[in-house]
């Protein structure tokens, strides 16, 4: 396809969303096109410096008559002047709350035509959308963008059971990029967190809020340690930190436990790690499962959301009840205990990663969505 320029909103911080959409404008000009971030700040992992790709800052004005500072505003009127200076084909939105909605009404403001795509992420559904006073809106924003995608047929499926919209919506996974996502060898890494070579490495990587039940997490290891020389690394920080930190003091596994807050060399620390743990009870996609799996981490996840649309239960990883840490812990005990079964589970994690999840695969789709909307009528 020719060549297009495309606009991208998203949140800029650290979250799954951020760096999906920040990836997703990385892959797309280094296909041809021109990509113009549109955001509050510098996305989080806009890392590096591209020809194709341009940073629009978005001014909240602190006028001593707003309570509030006006951010919606603010970013729908920097949309609309980005859209006609730089005539954009495309602005592909992150979030139909607020982000669908600004790039209604930008498009409504600017004079050059553009289409509008909106990538449902998850919280925007599961979490605003069940708030009655934003509902309206949300549909909304949903049924007048010009397309719609979900990162899972799960969140797809709650779209329309919790929004009730008449639009279709097209399920385009997460991706990672295999080039930064691979298995190396750190050994160094391992002896500066004063690990072991006969010790198992557990990892939970995530915002540490309670839909991620890090205490399910903890309980997991915690029996998994009774029987078996093994470290955890909790990787993040959020609301629920403190409470883990208590928590692992009472079931007296301080000396097992590292939290490292928030980390950006992600492959790194899952080239060291055994096995990934995600018992979360929400979860449309879950980007880290396939971080993890590109290392050649198997993971044990929970049957909730888009979690089993990345894993395979007994293929490349396993599927467990929600707050089932009981037969967590078995899974894991058996899995890092039979090195045939582990290297075997590894490999078929990276396969999956190769053949669902990469690049290639996924901004095909993408295109080909911007292609059919820039081909129909309005």
């Amino acid at each position: 396809m020719k060549a297009l320029k495309i606009g991208i909103t998203c949140y800029p911080s650290i979250g799954g969303s951020g760096i999906v959409a920040t990836e997703l404008g990385k892959q797309l000009a280094n296909k041809g096109h021109e990509v113009h971030f549109i955001t509050t700040d510098m996305p989080f992992r806009l890392d590096h410096v591209s020809a194709r790709i341009f940073y629009h800052q978005v001014e909240i004005s602190h006028y001593p008559v707003f309570q509030y500072p006006p951010h919606d505003l603010a970013l729908a009127n920097k949309m609309a002047e980005v859209i006609d200076r730089e005539q954009l084909d495309i602005l592909h939105v992150h979030y139909a709350m607020p982000h669908a909605i600004c790039a209604i009404l930008a498009k409504q403001m600017a004079n050059h035509h553009v289409k509008v795509v909106t990538t449902l992420h998850g919280t925007d559904i599961t979490v605003l959308g069940i708030d009655k006073s934003l509902t309206k809106m949300i549909r909304y924003g949903i049924e007048q963008s010009d397309a719609v995608t979900s990162v899972s047929t799960s969140l797809a499926e709650e779209t329309y059971q919790i929004i009730n919209v008449n639009k279709a919506i097209d399920v385009v996974y997460n991706f990672i990029d295999t080039n930064d996502y691979y298995r190396s060898y750190q050994k160094k890494l391992k002896k500066a967190f004063q690990i072991n070579e006969s010790e198992k490495i557990i990892v939970h990587v995530s915002n540490f809020r309670k839909v991620k039940r890090i205490e399910d997490v903890i309980i997991t290891f915690a029996e998994i340690s009774k029987q078996l020389a093994v470290k955890l690394l909790l990787v993040g920080d959020g609301p629920e930190y403190n409470a883990m930190v208590e928590l692992v003091d009472q079931l007296k596994i301080k000396d097992r436990v590292l939290f490292l807050g928030n980390q950006q060399n992600m492959a790194d620390l899952f080239s060291i790690a055994d096995l990934n743990l995600l018992m979360s009870e929400k979860e449309s996609f879950g980007l880290v499962l396939i971080e993890a799996m590109a290392c050649q981490v198997p993971c044990i996840g929970t049957d909730v959301g888009g979690i089993p649309e990345v894993i395979k239960d007994n293929n490349n990883g396993f599927i467990v009840p929600l707050g089932d840490t009981k037969k967590a812990s078995e899974i894991a005990l058996e899995l890092l205990t039979n090195q045939e079964m582990h290297q075997r589970f590894a490999k078929q994690a990276l396969s999956s990663v190769q053949a669902h999840f990469t690049p290639s695969v996924i901004i095909a789709k993408y295109e080909q969505i911007y292609q059919r909307i820039l081909e129909d009528e309005d």
